[in-house]
């Protein structure tokens, strides 16, 4: 039976801490402080997503939602016009409203799919921001600096996929009851009202070599329903995948380059 990357790289650590020293990383490292010392990720020239629908079902879905949500202190006003998302649910006509099939099947037209910000090879959001607090990184991450956002809102109207939210009030006075959890992740800063947020492949957390946050929260349930890595490596885990399967991407024709991709 074969093992994975990440079991592979335990099964290594163990054997070297026995070897060394006879103890067992139990008894050396603090619960998580052997994964955390895999440093699985490190630069890339391009990172990009794969969500397999195969292994997606809603409340893994549900799940990546509020591990993406509860670390970057996105607020749940509890209105549908007010509301604030990084990761969100929408039907496949909703999602893919291009690829038009009388003939598609009743579960892929029916099921939920997982959306976020695409992080396209060529961002129109970025063009169109006066200020640049919208900018696109050499690995591809197209982020914000929501202190130099002004509240034109011109990136949600370049937009294609909806992938930005406004803050129509103050994220931090967000009623407690519909945001368990409090108080705020002090890893992660607040914002202010009147700024556009969005998706940012955990750029935090990348920076450390760890996972998006939706990515290590669905792979608690399911290996392989969330891929990421650098697209521009052949030998990338996303690769892998994108060589086995078929995908398809949210309004590839618009020519935005979208760098997540959806095995169906």
């Amino acid at each position: 039976m074969g093992v994975n990357r990440r079991e592979f790289l335990k099964i290594a650590g163990l054997s070297t801490l026995v070897g060394l020293g006879g103890k067992t990383a139990f008894e050396l490292l603090a619960p998580g402080e052997l994964e955390a010392r895999e440093a699985p990720l490190g630069e890339a020239q391009k990172w990009g997503m794969v969500v397999d629908m195969h292994k997606m079902d809603e409340p893994l879905m549900d799940k990546c939602i509020e591990a993406c949500h509860r670390f970057h202190n996105v607020p749940n006003i509890g209105t549908p016009k007010e509301e604030v998302k990084w990761l969100w649910k929408e039907t496949y006509h909703h999602s893919f409203p291009g690829r038009e099939n009388e003939y598609l099947t009743e579960e892929v037209e029916e099921m939920p799919f997982l959306l976020l910000c695409n992080h396209c090879t060529n961002p129109p959001c970025v063009r169109v921001c006066p200020t640049k607090a919208t900018f696109k990184r050499e690995d591809g991450i197209v982020i914000m600096d929501m202190h130099r956002c002004i509240g034109c809102r011109f990136c949600m109207a370049a937009c294609p996929y909806g992938s930005r939210s406004f803050n129509w009030g103050d994220p931090r006075k967000a009623p407690e009851a519909l945001n368990p959890g409090f108080p705020w992740n002090p890893d992660y800063p607040t914002r202010s009202m009147g700024v556009v947020e969005k998706c940012n492949f955990c750029a935090e957390r990348l920076a450390k070599g760890q996972y998006p946050a939706c990515v290590e929260a669905a792979a608690e349930e399911v290996e392989g329903a969330l891929v990421f890595g650098d697209l521009a490596d052949p030998e990338s885990e996303p690769r892998a995948v994108l060589r086995e399967h078929y995908t398809i991407r949210r309004k590839p024709e618009l020519g935005t380059g979208p760098n997540v991709f959806y095995v169906i």
